[in-house]
């Protein structure tokens, strides 16, 4: 990840941490009752429950059950979104309507772990340890920039330099194109943190998914649980419906088109 000191020519992308994407006035229900702002509210039967639509393509149950969440509670915020599965070394692309495009083989940081180190992205690259180059989990509003190279990359997590961008084979004995093309992810772990994609995977739905505007990116843990991270439970999702509406629990910044991004 050789763009740990790069500067973003457009806007800054922001890490949201969340121990729970439950927001104040939506929240996943199991039980009753259930509070909602000030007061009581007893949350009705069951609804039909909008899950995200995988095709026929094979999905873990980890990125499923996410999705799931965010197809069910709006998330995205009715824009195309990616979930990064660590444990698989796989990026899946979601349309705004959380249909599932495609789906490849990413190459991750070398180390395990779900956490940045603090402060890791003002350091020069020599001065990373082995086991601190990690791809932190966790739920962020990424958006394009470029780095000081003047490379397209996904802003991922921009304070800990963590960026989604096109494979690498500057280094021929870091064989990044070959650990990309074996039918196992036990090799794919060889960047400082930043996300590696195939040329034509970015180009195609990478680019189009951050062209504009910001969208969201769940990174899956790999040590922590999914509630740890997300507050997602493995429970079945019900939107909670309040004044005769369900309310998404969006908890983000609207999506906006980046100033003088001309369109890109």
């Amino acid at each position: 990840m050789s763009d740990r000191n790069a500067v973003a020519q457009h806007s800054v992308s922001r890490k949201w941490t969340h121990r729970s994407l439950l927001a104040a006035c939506a929240v996943l229900v199991i039980a009753l009752p259930i509070t909602v702002g000030c007061g009581a509210v007893h949350a009705p039967a069951p609804i039909a429950l909008a899950h995200a639509d995988y095709g026929n393509q094979v999905v873990s149950a980890d990125a499923r059950l996410l999705a799931d969440w965010v197809a069910a509670s709006r998330d995205n915020a009715s824009a195309e979104f990616v979930i990064i599965d660590k444990k698989d070394a796989r990026v899946y692309v979601f349309d705004a309507r959380s249909r599932l495009l495609a789906s490849t083989a990413v190459l991750l940081g070398g180390a395990q772990g779900d956490d940045s180190v603090p402060g890791i992205g003002s350091r020069p690259i020599a001065e990373v340890r082995p086991e601190e180059r990690t791809t932190p989990a966790g739920r962020f509003v990424a958006e394009s920039g470029r780095n000081a190279g003047g490379e397209e990359v996904v802003w991922v997590d921009y304070d800990a330099a963590v960026s989604m961008h096109r494979v690498r084979a500057t280094n021929p004995k870091e064989r990044r194109l070959e650990r990309l093309a074996t039918p196992t992810p036990d090799d794919n772990r060889i960047s400082y943190g930043c996300i590696n994609v195939p040329v034509a995977f970015f180009d195609t739905f990478i680019h189009p998914a951050f062209a504009g505007h910001r969208a969201l990116v769940y990174v899956l843990p790999e040590v922590k649980s999914l509630q740890q991270v997300f507050g997602v439970h493995d429970i079945a999702v019900v939107p909670l419906r309040v004044s005769g509406s369900v309310v998404p629990g969006t908890g983000i910044e609207p999506v906006r088109p980046l100033p003088g991004s001309g369109g890109f």
